[in-house]
């Protein structure tokens, strides 16, 4: 079956968006823990983080457009910090439930069954139920003209998660820590390793990493 430009912007409005999220594959699955000038604790679901460089550790993530009340990105903004918690097998149902709106008072953290858990040294609320928690800093909001959204460019300040989870190259073993993965908006998947490879040079055949 072949879709034209036509038929895609014919498509019924959320057919469309289930169909176009899926069309970029398996997404990471994270919450954004962050809390307002007024204390109160916002945790939302997001599927558009990304790796952006290691050296400085800077994650982007692309937040929808600011044409209504947008807690996250407006806590983002006045606080400077927020934080990224995978999300595990456990809690897909209370992560899912955090795209529901709530009244701007409300604890979403509370409201989703999820628990807030601050460390010594950042000042937004991780998930504590999560297995890989990311403290981030806020370095550049890019408004995108071509759709209204906004790209999120933090700062890695500090990470958490299990001793035995890193390897002794630097990987981390997601698959042991049960970080799950989207696709579209609503599917969620657990991601199994297939294969890791040397780094690859030009006329050399690829070779698994034992």
């Amino acid at each position: 079956m072949k879709y034209t430009v036509t038929d895609i912007h014919n498509m019924d409005s959320r057919f469309r968006a289930q169909f176009v999220n899926s069309l970029s594959g398996f997404k990471s699955a994270h919450l954004v823990g962050t809390q307002s000038n007024q204390q109160v604790h916002n945790v939302a679901i997001v599927n558009s983080v990304f790796h952006l460089g290691a050296d400085p550790a800077l994650l982007g993530m692309i937040m929808r457009p600011h044409t209504v009340r947008r807690d996250t990105l407006e806590n983002i903004v006045e606080t400077g910090v927020y934080t990224l918690n995978h999300i595990n097998s456990e809690i897909i149902a209370a992560a899912h439930q955090t795209s529901a709106r709530y009244d701007q008072e409300l604890s979403e953290f509370n409201e989703c069954g999820l628990t807030p858990y601050f460390s010594d040294t950042h000042n937004a609320p991780y998930v504590a139920q999560s297995r890989v928690k990311i403290g981030m800093a806020l370095e550049e909001v890019v408004h995108l003209a071509v759709n209204q959204t906004n790209m999120v460019i933090g700062r890695i300040v500090e990470v958490i998660l299990d001793d035995n989870a890193v390897l002794e190259d630097g990987f981390v073993d997601l698959q042991a820590l049960d970080s799950v993965c989207i696709a579209s908006l609503d599917g969620y998947y657990q991601p199994s390793l297939l294969a890791r490879f040397e780094y690859a040079k030009p006329g050399v055949v690829p070779q698994k990493k034992r």
